[in-house]
């Protein structure tokens, strides 16, 4: 297995890390409600008092500010449906140290390599999706900070000068830069077309282009004709200079009609929590293998640890539509919806649970021979068709324990309640 070039340790153990924020054990019940909704949700749902005696944290991480909650790479690019660093770090603080090596078969954004490499555990992580894998090591590769912060501001400067050149031609001319998709045509105005084509032109020139190209894509992602409270799903596109009613400025707005100024915000933010993650991490190893977690294969001689992962749940998110600006920006990285575990598009059916349960037993019984004597697997999962009970014994797994958390309001437009369960196994034989 390739192995990145490692970097010296911040010589932090993780006992030696600070500990979690308090819990909200003291909050009001007044104060519980509005953060919870449905108190006897709550009550029903989380033994609170199990999880502040194992974690000291109720685990519903509302302790932590947003931006505690995105923390440095985590937030170098949106990602619908990932969970918060502070509930990967709880568990791996609680049940490995360092220098153990902890999986990921459903790696996402990254967020379990991220955390594992900031306590000094080894970690490796299987994604299915290629702009999933290129975003995991934009995050976790080793960077030269001033190499990097050059390379970017170079980029911006080349931008900037080639939009105040369009802006000056003040209209369409045989000089704008073109693309075939029809996509990207409809969804973006003409000027942040331009500017998102034109940096997309010079990227190859650079020794950082993997971070150019996650600026790029979160750039594109903000400047589509889209309502400013509906980036995650939007449907269509608006109309360019075509007011609407935004809920979340509540006031009239205007679709975005250039994309320059999420470059300068992204460009700085990139570098700032590139460098931030560089001054934390160890010089635990991680490895970012791309493909099936159905079909990839481990070394016989490498051993786990542990396992820590938020698989996907039956027919709730389309990982891949999500992210259909960077595919079209992106030729060269392969689309792969129909190798997708429980795929939106086949809904939440029996025939779909059964395939999930199906496709799930198979990922967890092919980590079996690589696991450890003693290893412990981690399955974060809403949970509420009941599958895992039947999924883990079908892997030759044992169910230790669960331990249910409360997901807290995130938006206005979110209030019901929700519950996550982190279920605790280990091999069978």
């Amino acid at each position: 297995m390739t192995r990145r070039r490692e970097r010296v340790s911040t010589g932090k153990a993780i006992d030696q890390m600070e500990p979690a924020a308090a819990s909200t054990s003291g909050l009001t019940g007044e104060e519980r409600r509005r953060i919870f909704l449905d108190e006897r949700a709550l009550s029903a749902n989380v033994d609170i008092q199990k999880n502040l005696e194992k974690f000291g944290s109720d685990l519903s991480l509302i302790e932590y500010p947003e931006w505690q909650r995105t923390k440095h790479v985590h937030r170098l690019h949106p990602y619908l449906g990932k969970f918060i660093p502070q509930l990967v770090e709880i568990f791996l603080r609680t049940f490995f140290v360092a220098g153990q090596r902890v999986l990921d078969p459903f790696a996402g954004s990254g967020t379990t390599l991220v955390q594992a490499c900031e306590l000094g555990i080894h970690s490796i992580g299987f994604e299915l999706s290629p702009f999933n894998v290129m975003i995991q090591r934009c995050k976790t590769n080793v960077h030269e900070v001033a190499g990097l912060r050059s390379d970017v501001q170079d980029a911006l400067a080349r931008l900037e000068g080639f939009s105040e050149e369009l802006q000056a031609r003040g209209r369409r001319s045989q000089r704008d830069l073109t693309t075939d998709s029809e996509y990207l045509n409809a969804w973006y105005a003409h000027r942040a077309l331009q500017e998102i084509l034109f940096y997309r032109s010079i990227l190859e020139g650079y020794e950082n282009a993997d971070v150019l190209r996650v600026i790029l894509s979160r750039a594109a992602r903000s400047a589509r004709l889209i309502p400013h409270f509906d980036l995650a799903r939007p449907r269509e596109p608006l109309q360019p200079g075509v007011a609407y009613e935004c809920r979340k400025h509540r006031r009239q707005c205007q679709p975005i009609e250039e994309a320059l100024k999420f470059f300068r915000r992204y460009s700085r933010d990139t570098v700032e929590r590139i460098e931030e993650f560089e001054a934390l991490r160890t010089e635990a190893t991680i490895d970012v293998l791309e493909g099936d977690s159905r079909t990839v294969a481990l070394p016989e001689e490498l051993k786990l640890d542990g396992v820590f992962t938020s698989p996907p749940y039956v027919g709730l998110i389309d990982y891949h539509e999500q992210h259909t600006y960077a595919y079209e920006l992106f030729p060269e990285l392969d689309r792969r919806d129909a190798d997708e575990i429980g795929p939106m598009s086949l809904g939440k059916s029996k025939k779909a649970r059964d395939a999930y349960v199906e496709d799930m037993s198979l990922v967890l019984s092919r980590l079996r021979p690589n696991l450890a004597p003693g290893a412990r697997l981690f399955i974060v999962a809403n949970d509420r068709h009941g599958l895992y009970p039947e999924i883990l014994p079908r892997a030759g797994l044992v169910l230790e324990d669960v331990f249910h958390r409360p997901v807290p309001m995130r938006t206005e437009r979110d209030t019901a309640t929700y519950f996550e369960s982190i279920f605790m196994a280990r091999d069978g034989d």
